[in-house]
């Protein structure tokens, strides 16, 4: 029997000075393409990495990254029911968005060469190279969602994500910035396990894959990331990682044994619901997995 305590401790680790080095390269170069580009350049453009990369969440040899490129004079808005535009005070944007992510297409073309970008529906895949890891670099618009409130200025209050359209005409929306706010508050109030066990669950998802084990395949970062969020702070601490895992998984297994009982459930942000239709993933999907990686160490 392998020894999981040992193996889990291993997995736990983030990625070493050298991986972590190609990630930071490959955020440093999409900000100079987006600077080198005479359209965007004038703009008012924020780039930011997003997901594991930023979350510290990302697992050894697993390491590419998530950037956002931000327009930040242009948003889509979301407004309390019956409300319009006109009363926030708003008007229509500058651009629309196919047109901005085209210039960031050209952008990225520029300065790393045509075979070195890859247009998929959501994102822009930048090829890695021996000085940077792969990215993944999506376009998008600010997100305004407005809560029908006013801060002490007056001003409509709002809260502030990211929103862009895929290229087969679906809207997306994240919380970047919530997410990475909730994620190291509950790290820091599991003694720096929250992030450990992540870890350790996507690098079973990746040998589980490997090995061919059906209740891995299509399993996301992003899942993952979120069924350890939904577990207590008291799952975490345990005098030994096997304890922690074995928590997790039992607490997220009898969580999604059906669709009442993980309802309520959000993403880190906890500004989006996990299991909703418009999700990628399914209640069952993610089921299976956690039933599968039981299985798999056999913690029974």
């Amino acid at each position: 029997m392998a020894n999981w305590e040992e193996t889990f401790a291993s997995w736990g680790k983030g990625p070493g000075t050298t991986e972590q080095a190609k990630c930071e390269n490959a955020e440093t170069a999409i900000g100079k393409a987006i600077a080198a580009h005479d359209e965007l350049s004038e703009m008012d453009i924020t780039v930011f990495s997003q997901g594991s990369y930023r979350n510290r969440t990302n697992v050894r040899q697993d390491s590419d990254v998530d950037i956002c490129v931000r327009l930040n004079s242009t948003f889509f808005p979301d407004y309390p029911k019956g409300k319009t535009k006109e009363e926030f005070g708003n008007i229509g944007g500058s651009i629309e968005f196919a047109d901005y992510k085209n210039l960031t297409q050209a952008a990225l073309n520029q300065y790393f060469g045509r075979e070195s970008v890859k247009r998929g529906n959501k994102a822009f895949d930048i090829h890695a190279n021996t000085y940077r890891v792969d990215a993944d670099v999506v376009a998008t618009f600010e997100h305004r969602r407005y809560t029908g409130g006013f801060n002490s200025d007056g001003s409509h209050n709002y809260l502030s994500g990211i929103g862009f359209d895929t290229d087969d005409g679906k809207r997306i929306l994240n919380w970047p910035d919530q997410a990475y706010r909730n994620g190291v508050e509950k790290h820091n109030a599991t003694g720096h396990r929250y992030k450990k066990i992540i870890r350790i669950l996507k690098r079973m998802r990746n040998v589980m894959q490997e090995e061919n084990v059906d209740g891995a395949k299509n399993v996301t970062s992003c899942l993952i990331d979120a069924l350890v969020w939904n577990v207590p702070n008291e799952g975490f601490g345990h005098d030994t990682f096997t304890a922690d895992v074995r928590y997790v998984l039992a607490h997220c297994f009898n969580g999604t044994l059906k669709d009442e009982t993980c309802s309520e459930w959000g993403e880190v942000s906890e500004l989006k619901y996990l299991f909703r239709p418009s999700q990628p993933w399914t209640r069952e999907q993610a089921h299976n997995f956690l039933s599968a990686a039981w299985d798999y160490i056999a913690l029974q």
